[in-house]
């Protein structure tokens, strides 16, 4: 009862409004105009976070700056959790390197494992289509079926399975996978790519489940340890703790570059956790007959401790007490002496504002963003395709051949793109026009900045030479729509183009189409004597052009054959659609 006096008491509030100034009013009708908020200098964000980094860190770590000064960054975690949605913000000396948002009550689709059906084969797309209980089919490439090959961003170290057991697995071929798997049979699948528009999700039968410094593949016997991981002396000693390690017969794990520099004992531990969830979702295999979900990916808090709290982080900071509560909880099974870089954030201002997430987030949707140098890097993102266009801009170095700042223009716009698509999540095909540069060696370098920055994503990426045209090709996998179709929806007025019909286009529309229909009628009965009345509604600003410039042609229509020509403008009206109605039914006329 008492809810529903609140609503009453809201609703008449509402028609008791005073009255709204006409500039107001005005103003609503049109579009909100766009924020271009000028960038936060990088510099200043560094030397803030100098700063905090100067003011929080431990006091061993300040005597070890003092005696050894390192260049290292400071890496900060920033959660905002809201009721609606949770943030996290990746920042490296105050700038922000990623960002995560999920908004609460949203399915966790991605990696999550199901048992479903098979519901049909298309042998043209090479495909099945699976039953996983969900709105949409999820799609089966036949390639996802067969076992897995070792992945090469991995080093393979031990093959945990019988020679038969391998024999069979290589015997498979896709030619066999309907009579393996018949329309109506049972499969486990994992989420590999979530719904994407009109797509439904893309799955794999090649498991794998992540933990803080291993990965279990439960149906695949390959053991192997991180390439990431780049000290020769450290891999010899992994790849002795991978051979001691006790792993089931036909399971594999893979070291997660998280684990370097681990004892032996933390792998024991991860391994033992692992390997429990695994018996949790077999259980729920062998229980039921019908697709189900078997397991899901944790929510974005636990997702960010288990990846994303490593030695490198120097601080996580949470905004309400129930998550940093349950973050230390957390932590308190993974690793107890982190507990003292969570902090609890309780000043009054938003923490995304207290640390200028909230602006950098902004620019970090803008079509144009600019460089230090003055130039700009412009973004395009379309359906398969994201074309990055590097720009000069009003640039601030100036040499006598331009050579100088041509070549720091593109090594910036490099950096900045390799940030924004991270940052963005573009995923697919990726092309960047880098500004000419006749230079083969200048080419090579402005390559390998954008291989090296592009090796800080964990998602796989494939990027090919600068071609003489200064043009970059690159491809990265995507899991998840990008962060701008989440946040954004196709326009409804122009259904998604960004543009619409100009009135000349519509008002030449109107044209063909009235001239059309009476060139039907008048076939049919050439006497000009009997009137044709017509009627055309149509938008104010289409109006405007008919009875002006182009008011002449409808005389001459209306001479030509015979017709009497009335118009009914109304600005609700969609500007590019409009209506001809025959007078005398009442019908539209085609």
């Amino acid at each position: 009862m008492q809810k529903n006096h609140k609503q009453k008491d809201i609703k008449e509030k509402d028609t008791q409004e005073e009255i709204v100034p006409n500039e107001l009013i005005e103003e609503l009708k049109s579009p909100p105009k766009e924020v271009h908020g000028d960038p936060i200098p990088t510099d200043e964000l560094k030397k803030e976070a100098r700063k905090r980094s100067a003011k929080e860190q431990p006091f061993y770590k300040k005597l070890v700056q003092v005696f050894k000064p390192t260049s290292e960054p400071f890496r900060e975690l920033i959660i905002n959790a809201e009721p609606f949605e949770w943030r996290v913000a990746l920042l490296v000396d105050g700038l922000l390197e990623k960002f995560e948002v999920e908004r609460r009550g949203e399915a966790r689709m991605v990696s999550a494992i199901f048992k479903g059906k098979i519901q049909n084969h298309e042998p043209g797309l090479k495909a099945a289509f699976v039953d996983i209980g969900q709105e949409k089919n999820a799609f089966l490439h036949y390639w996802d079926i067969l076992p897995e090959t070792f992945d090469s961003s991995f080093e393979l170290v031990r093959e945990n399975q019988s020679q038969e057991e391998r024999r069979r697995k290589e015997k498979i071929s896709m030619k066999d996978i309907p009579s393996i798997y018949p329309i109506g049979a049972d499969i486990v699948v994992q989420v590999t790519k979530t719904q994407i528009g009109t797509k439904g999700p893309r799955v794999t039968t090649n498991i794998s489940i992540p933990g803080r410094y291993l990965v279990l593949t439960p149906y695949s016997g390959d053991c192997g340890i991180s390439k990431k991981i780049e000290d020769n002396k450290e891999r010899e000693r992994l790849k002795e703790i991978l051979r001691n390690l006790t792993i089931p017969q036909g399971m594999g794990v893979i070291i997660r570059t998280a684990g370097e520099g681990k004892k032996i004992r933390y792998f024991i531990r991860d391994l033992h956790l692992l390997l429990k969830q695994w018996q949790a979702i077999a259980e729920k295999i062998d229980s039921t007959t019908q697709p189900v979900l078997l397991n899901q990916e944790p929510d974005l808090v636990e997702r960010t401790v288990r990846d994303f709290l490593t030695e490198e982080i120097d601080r996580i900071l949470v905004d309400q007490e129930d998550v940093y509560q349950h973050i230390l909880h957390l932590i308190e099974d993974i690793s107890p002496r982190s507990k003292s870089k969570v902090t609890l954030f309780t000043e009054a201002i938003p923490i995304f504002e207290r640390f200028n997430i909230e602006r950098q987030i902004e620019q970090t949707f803008m079509k144009r963003v600019s460089l230090p140098s003055g130039g700009e890097i412009v973004i395009e993102e379309a359906e398969a395709l994201t074309s990055v266009d590097v720009n000069t801009g009003s640039h601030k170095v100036s040499t006598r051949d331009g050579k100088d700042f041509i070549f720091q223009a593109n090594s910036e716009a490099a950096k900045e793109a390799a940030r924004q698509i991270i940052l963005r999540n573009i995923g697919g095909l990726i092309i960047i026009d880098f500004i000419d540069m006749k230079n083969r060696r200048d080419r090579k370098i402005i390559f390998d900045t954008m291989r090296k920055e592009m090796s800080k994503d964990k998602s796989k990426t494939h990027i090919l030479p600068i071609s003489a045209l200064g043009i970059l090709q690159m491809t990265r996998q995507r899991h998840t729509e990008s962060f701008a179709s989440g946040l954004y929806a196709p326009c409804p007025y122009c259904q998604g183009r960004g543009h619409v019909k100009s009135p000349r286009s519509i008002s030449t529309e109107i044209q063909r189409r009235i001239t059309s229909i009476l060139r039907h009628r008048r076939g049919k009965n050439p006497d000009l004597s009997q009137k044709i009345t017509l009627q055309v509604f149509l938008h104010p600003t289409i109006f405007n052009r008919l009875r002006t410039e182009d008011e002449y042609i409808l005389i001459e229509i209306e001479d030509k054959f015979g017709v009497e020509l009335s118009f009914k403008a109304n600005s609700s009206f969609h500007i590019e659609n409009f209506k001809v109605i025959d007078t005398q039914t009442g019908l539209e006329v085609r």
